[in-house]
């Protein structure tokens, strides 16, 4: 039997409330509001301590502090506590809501904590220093690198969404959107990519309207002077670390469908195929999971050209 002392926090029952803080999206406890909407609210607020104890949150701290947890998080206690509506109500007083709000409640006061840290770098650089058109033109100036990224009939839009974001991240010259890849504005692909998909060029296409297929995106690359690489697995295929090209040689990199792979007709046009080893029963990845794997060694080769 476990006899450790476990963590106390003050009894979260209390005739008064110390929590007066005031939220634009909640009713202000001080003004006068409907009486069903107050009905349990002292429950409600005994069961949101009890769940926010749980998750190592002092809410005698949370009320006396707000502060210190963020707006979000405040707004969010506030709406548990002081529905505005009947519906928002009967939510409310479900069985397992004090559950969920403690969570979100969790989440809100960590990000909160995190935006104060000036340490942390996990926010996008532009986001309170630029407006939407100041950082699409930072971007578009930035050096790119020789990189193309080929998709050839991509099914998921989440897929593509996801290589949107890494592309406009590792800031490569261009992705190529061919067959039915689905391209923005598909709300799936914006969804992913996270407002990233606005700052990645899509390459040109036949009269900048109809859409290239991936066998002849991959003949202009190459005539352009791009060597190609198709990524699949097949007997002769080479292993992407002991690829040793030029780092200054432009390169573009095709990838195939998450069924069947890249087109053979296509594979067969590639100046080499490539393939990431793996080592148990499943013979492949994610396709945003290579992606994200062949353009980094491929930076990673060009940065130590630099260094």
């Amino acid at each position: 039997m476990n006899t450790s002392p476990k963590q106390q926090y003050p009894s979260t029952t209390s005739q008064t409330r110390s929590f007066d803080t005031y939220s634009r999206s909640t009713a202000n406890p001080d003004e006068e509001i409907d009486e069903a909407f107050i009905y349990g609210r002292d429950q409600r607020r005994d069961k949101l301590h009890a769940e926010l104890i749980k998750l190592g949150i002092n809410p005698t701290e949370f009320e006396s502090h707000p502060e210190r947890c963020g707006t979000s998080a405040v707004r969010t206690y506030n709406s548990f506590l002081l529905p505005k509506s009947k519906g928002a109500l009967a939510v409310a007083e479900s069985p397992t809501r004090a559950r969920v709000v403690a969570n979100n409640i969790s989440f809100l006061v960590r990000e909160h904590k995190a935006d104060q840290e000036e340490w942390l770098r996990n926010v996008d650089q532009n986001r309170n220093t630029e407006s939407a058109d100041e950082g699409q033109s930072n971007s578009n100036t930035k050096e790119k690198h020789p990189i193309v990224i080929v998709l050839d009939n991509i099914r998921s839009a989440h897929n593509v969404g996801n290589i949107l974001r890494l592309a406009e991240a590792s800031q490569v010259e261009s992705v190529r959107l061919c067959g039915m890849t689905p391209r923005p504005p598909h709300p799936k692909v914006l969804k992913t990519a996270m407002g990233a998909a606005k700052y990645v060029s899509l390459g040109t296409y036949d009269g900048g309207e109809k859409q290239m297929s991936t066998l002849e995106t991959v003949r202009d690359l190459k005539a352009k002077g791009y060597k190609v690489y198709g990524v699949e697995t097949t007997e002769n295929a080479t292993s992407y670390d002991q690829i040793k090209d030029d780092d200054n040689t432009p390169v573009a990199y095709v990838f195939g469908n998450e069924l069947i792979g890249v087109d053979v007709d296509v594979l067969k046009e590639c100046d080499n195929i490539i393939c990431l080893p793996t080592y148990g029963i499943k013979n492949s990845l994610n396709i945003a999971s290579c992606v994200a794997i062949i353009v980094w060694d491929r930076l990673k080769l060009i940065n130590q050209s630099y260094n």
